[in-house]
């Protein structure tokens, strides 16, 4: 059976996976309003983005992105007017939550409205599949792993592809992890507008980020 290069795959997933990102950010900010359990059910709609990035580098589709400058322009102006919008909308919720908490005052009810899971599943799919860089992930980066001599390029893609999805699981895990252990914590309102804005304000830095990316 053909095998990828593993052992720089390994060494290079794990990094790409747990560097802060839309995503993460997300699902550290998903445990800490609902706990870990709604943020790691949410994650299934990040894998499910991913899987599509995979099948699609390994029909070619991912070449076309990598090659053609008015793919990869709709994609990422795409990604960047949903990354303003869900920043715009975090930022804006912190704000009308209210004044901090003052000195000495009781911590009011801090949680905001549930979201339900089919929610928070739908949010990660949508900003996993408009994220241009997720995309040139897929695209880009697995194919450097290869190993073209063995043959079945499309085999190795998909092997390339789901032995990340299962790395990105375990970072996505982590995230959730810590973002449940605050939620343990019942934190004030005021810590969690803070993290609302913290969240909203690294999305918009990204969308920004995006602005100035070229194929």
């Amino acid at each position: 059976m053909p095998s990828p290069h593993w052992q720089p795959f390994l060494i290079a997933a794990p990094l790409i996976a747990f560097t802060p990102g839309a995503n993460q950010l997300l699902s550290l900010r998903n445990a800490v309003q609902q706990g870990t359990v709604d943020a790691l059910v949410a994650v299934a709609g990040r894998l499910s983005a991913f899987l599509l990035l995979v099948l699609a580098t390994a029909v070619g589709l991912g070449e076309l992105l990598v090659t053609s400058e008015p793919v990869f322009t709709v994609v990422k102006w795409c990604g960047v007017a949903y990354l303003l919008y869900l920043g715009g909308y975090m930022l804006y919720r912190s704000r009308a939550a209210g004044p901090p908490d003052a000195p000495g005052s009781p911590a009011p009810d801090s949680r905001p409205p549930r979201r339900t899971r089919r929610q928070l599943t739908r949010q990660e799919f949508v900003v996993a599949l408009t994220n241009p860089k997720a995309l040139l992930l897929f695209a880009a980066l697995l194919p450097q792993f290869v190993d073209h001599a063995a043959g079945s390029v499309n085999a190795q893609l998909i092997a390339l592809g789901v032995a990340y999805l299962a790395v990105e699981f375990v970072a996505a895990t982590v995230y959730a992890g810590v973002g449940g252990t605050l939620n343990s914590f019942d934190i004030r309102a005021r810590t969690r507008r803070l993290l609302d804005r913290g969240t909203g304000a690294t999305m918009l830095v990204v969308a920004g980020g995006l602005v100035f990316t070229h194929q």
